[in-house]
């Protein structure tokens, strides 16, 4: 594998790992674990105070990636502003494509899962596991919001709710 390949994330970039969202890489360091020398990205999840290690050679394979173009951001937007697609499976079936998308680390299919359960004040309740990959979700894109716009998270916790708010106010 070529030099380059693997160092296209640098020290304190911000980048996205499928399983946990915005991340920021502290450093690269030097490990040596069961007599094999490996480099690793030390990233950084500052919210949720985790610091994983990524070996630098199977980043990109295991889906880690820069944050949204700002194009990708709109896109997604867009996607919040749609009608929301209820399918009519068994709700752990669809528990399980929601957490798929969620973990997809897809900002695309992440704002999906949004649209999909927000609910607005006079619709029924959520369940429980409704509310969780709900937050999970709205966590996830505003996380990556905030990071591309440069605002913190709760401009963009806001601009995401405004764009949900005009969606139903449309309704």
């Amino acid at each position: 594998m070529s030099k380059s390949k693997k160092l296209e994330f640098r020290p304190n970039d911000y980048v996205v790992y499928p399983a946990h969202g915005v991340g920021q890489i502290m450093s690269i360091e030097e490990q040596e674990v069961a007599g094999l020398k490996l480099e690793l990205f030390v990233i950084s999840f500052e919210k949720d105070k985790m610091t994983l290690r990524v070996p630098t050679a199977k980043a990109t394979e295991i889906g880690m990636r820069s944050l949204s173009s700002p194009d990708v951001i709109s896109k997604a937007m867009t996607t919040l502003k749609g009608k929301a697609k209820v399918k009519r499976a068994m709700w752990s079936r669809r528990a399980q494509e929601y957490e798929q998308k969620i973990n997809s680390g897809d900002l695309i299919s992440i704002a999906e899962v949004v649209r999909d359960l927000h609910r607005t004040d006079d619709q029924r309740e959520q369940s429980y596991s409704e509310r969780q990959l709900y937050e999970a979700a709205l966590e996830r894109l505003t996380r990556e919001v905030a990071a591309v716009s440069g605002s913190d998270e709760v401009a963009a916790a806001k601009k995401v709710d405004d764009v949900l708010m005009s969606r139903a106010a449309a309704a």
